[in-house]
């Protein structure tokens, strides 16, 4: 029996594993941040932009393939409408500006969720950072916006029924592997480790297909105040757990002897 995992987890030994492939995060804590210093919102929504700089550029560092980023759920058009429309300004700047950076490093951009719940501009913009960086071989950067995994799953689902409908395939041959195709980040590896910030300890509607067997590390920083090093410390984290996969401790270290 194999551990259903990707090649680089396979290279785990018996204590621990290695440096993860795939890294998310939920970025949360911007307003609490903000607050706490007697700032609007928004304030800290923009000092959440430096903390996603150093993130990216350790990640880099690190060796990470993919580092996604949990910017706007499916559920934070609940917010204030000042909110809201400040942080889609505040995308929009974001792919205005920083969309060079990342290319000048080599980084590619995708961005997953429900792309017509925003403004033509922005939309535009997203496609453009998506052709500009689509070539490029260094890490990958995923941003989810606008994104829910239950929104996710019911687009899977609908796109399988839709190919039954046309009598492409049967319904009794749709299986895990096939609604894992149909799923966003179905090309890139699974998601080893889900990092989420500011203490809260859920995942709030994100990636709930993809984080199945990922190990998760909750930071008691707030998102403006987690850095290079905090990244670092939950990567050590991770490489110091035993990933067993549904095994048992002693059949993890039976293959590895």
């Amino acid at each position: 029996m194999t551990l259903p995992q990707s090649p680089k987890s396979r290279q785990c030994e018996t204590d621990h594993c290695g440096p993860p492939r795939h890294v998310a995060i939920i970025m949360d804590g911007n307003n609490r941040w903000a607050r706490s210093r007697g700032m609007s919102g928004v304030r800290g929504h923009h000092a959440g932009v430096e903390a996603v700089r150093a993130v990216i550029r350790r990640a880099a560092e690190r060796g990470v393939e993919t580092l996604t980023l949990f910017a706007f759920s499916s559920e934070n058009w609940k917010r204030p409408v000042a909110e809201v429309n400040a942080l889609m300004e505040l995308f929009l700047m974001a792919l205005k500006r920083e969309v060079k950076k990342l290319h000048e490093h080599d980084i590619r951009l995708s961005i997953i969720g429900a792309r017509d719940g925003f403004s033509t501009s922005i939309q535009q913009y997203i496609d453009r950072a998506e052709r500009l960086t689509r070539d490029n071989r260094g890490m990958h950067l995923v941003v989810a916006a606008n994104y829910g995994g239950r929104w996710d799953i019911a687009q899977a689902a609908r796109r399988l029924a839709s190919r039954v409908e046309n009598g492409e395939l049967h319904a009794e041959d749709i299986d895990e592997a096939m609604m894992g195709q149909e799923m966003a980040l179905a090309d890139q590896p699974p998601v080893d480790l889900c990092i989420r910030t500011s203490g809260e300890q859920r995942i709030s509607n994100f990636l709930l297909w993809q984080l199945a067997y990922a190990e998760f590390h909750f930071s008691p920083l707030l998102w403006p105040d987690f850095d290079g090093e905090a990244f670092d410390l939950a990567i050590d984290d991770f490489t110091r757990r035993q990933r067993r996969f549904g095994m048992t401790h002693e059949q993890i270290e039976a293959q590895g002897a």
